[in-house]
């Protein structure tokens, strides 16, 4: 597994070699970060990268310039990968690991990002819910985006806290974007999103 793009383009990304984590794809990274470099300004944007596993998402967005990212894993194994990695990107300085469960962290955190990746694992039974929770608690700034990475059957309901689309599948993955209503997905490329 590779960053695809930016500073850290073609280095090597480690991670536990059981089923227990699931990594996006070289791929699927890509794909996403093509979709948000027209949609997000990286410079001074902050990340959160829930169930983390190796960090790839996160890490991604890092190399392309995000200021800051929290990466939230509760295997304790990924996060050891996910700390080496950050080590040996040299980003350590411009990242945190919090080794907790990641619905415990949306319920009590009082951050604010600019970009939320959830990347749960496929058996994961409450997935539906996590944009409720993201944009009830404000994890997600205004203007900013949560990207949720699922299995199709998953189903997500609409809501007056965000808007759901664009939907992009890859075969048997979906990542589905959600945006804060009244943002302007198009246009909207400055977002404060600061920790």
């Amino acid at each position: 597994m590779r960053v695809t793009g930016g500073e850290f383009r073609g280095r090597i990304l480690r991670t536990v070699d059981d089923l227990s984590v699931r990594p996006a794809t070289d791929r699927v990274r890509q794909t996403l970060f093509n979709m948000l470099v027209n949609r997000l300004d990286f410079d001074d944007l902050t990340v959160l990268d829930l169930f983390a596993g190796s960090g790839s998402l996160g890490i991604e967005a890092l190399s392309r310039g995000a200021a800051r990212a929290v990466f939230v894993e509760d295997n304790r194994r990924a996060v050891e990968f996910l700390e080496r990695n950050l080590d040996h990107l040299g980003c350590t300085g411009r990242s945190e690991v919090l080794s907790i469960d990641a619905m415990r962290y949306l319920q009590q955190s009082g951050d604010t990002f600019g970009l939320v990746f959830a990347d749960p694992p496929y058996a994961f039974e409450v997935t539906a819910s996590l944009p409720s929770l993201a944009f009830s608690r404000n994890v997600v700034a205004p203007g900013g985006y949560l990207l949720i990475e699922h299995t199709p059957d998953v189903q997500f309901k609409d809501s007056p806290l965000y808007g759901i689309g664009p939907v992009k599948k890859f075969g048997r993955t979906v990542v589905t974007f959600f945006t804060g209503k009244g943002s302007n997905e198009t246009t909207d490329r400055n977002l404060p999103g600061h920790v």
